[in-house]
């Protein structure tokens, strides 16, 4: 629990320093969007059905509202995520580390998203997923399969460095988002960007 709460009151200062957040859930089907953005809002792993069409939904944490768009992943619904790209203030992306075999498609998706124009100055969070399953990529192996190889590290501290704005915030962390774990680390570098 104590987790959770953790994750609360890191988003809850994030929209507190931006007024509001809009935060986009990208990748590809069966990668853990959906039962994320669950855990978040409500505390508990459920199952979910593929996600057909775009979500929204809203985290309220006390008085602030975060808007969250779970777009899907599945090829057909990918065509549509340029259209949420205005005004977003962040991007999760998240890997299945399970499926080695869809590593290449992951990373083209990742390579397109970070080459639109509109999403040039958005800070991107790539969770390594499904961590808990022994046969899962180690953080070596999915980076090197993303191309990840200058990234912003995961230091939140380094925010005022000057060297540092010349590197894209973008960095990976492994999670597992049904054990709770991984992902509150995530969040807490994500936030460092609002």
């Amino acid at each position: 629990m104590w987790l959770f709460d953790w994750v609360f009151n890191v988003l809850a200062n994030l929209g507190a320093s931006a007024g509001s957040a809009k935060i986009l859930f990208l990748g590809l089907d069966n990668a853990g969007k959906t039962t994320l953005l669950h855990m978040l809002k409500e505390n508990r792993v459920q199952i979910h059905q593929p996600t057909l069409h775009p979500n929204q939904d809203e985290l309220i944490i006390g008085n602030i509202r975060f808007k969250t768009f779970d777009l899907g992943g599945h090829e057909t619904a990918r065509r549509l995520w340029k259209d949420y790209f205005t005004t977003v203030d962040g991007v999760v992306y998240m890997v299945d580390a399970l499926d080695r075999g869809r590593f290449p498609e992951a990373k083209r998706e990742l390579d397109y998203l970070l080459t639109c124009d509109e999403l040039a100055a958005v800070p991107f969070l790539v969770l390594g997923n499904k961590i808990d399953a022994h046969s899962a990529a180690s953080e070596d192996d999915l980076r090197y399969a993303l191309g990840l190889f200058e990234t912003f590290g995961k230091d939140t501290a380094r925010r005022n460095n000057d060297d540092d704005n010349k590197i894209r915030p973008i960095e990976l962390f492994m999670c597992s988002v049904i054990r709770k774990m991984g992902y509150a680390d995530g969040f807490r570098w994500l936030a460092q960007f609002f």
